[in-house]
């Protein structure tokens, strides 16, 4: 590539090896933005939107391993019940996924009746 770079008339100027130093900067600099900074971003926003779809009744597992059931949802924090009668408040950046959604009556009569208009 730095011969094909090289060849550029412009290049051929006194400034050449400026041009190709910033040339292969700009390169290094893109890579970094497509390959890292991107998908992170999009990582974090997929992670922030999950929390804040959280609600009661969704079995979550926390950064630590500990698997719940979310029983209330507060500003900041979220209560699991991990055993019959334990319960522990978690900040909402402490769940790590959501292993399953609890769905409401509504939306599994609206469910229910979308397939059967599939059909």
């Amino acid at each position: 590539m730095i011969n094909l770079i090289g060849n550029l008339p412009l290049v051929q100027t006194g400034a050449g090896q400026m041009t190709t130093t910033f040339i292969t900067f700009g390169l290094i600099i893109a890579v970094f933005y497509f390959f890292i900074i991107k998908p992170q971003n999009r990582k974090q926003k997929e992670a922030q939107r999950m929390i804040s779809e959280l609600k009661k009744f969704d079995k979550v597992v926390t950064i630590g391993g500990i698997r719940g059931v979310v029983q209330a949802v507060k500003d900041n924090t979220v209560v699991l019940k991990v055993d019959d009668n334990t319960k522990i408040e978690f900040t909402k950046t402490a769940i790590a996924s959501v292993v399953e959604k609890h769905e409401s009556k509504s939306e599994k009569i609206d469910a229910s009746s979308g397939e059967e208009k599939d059909n």
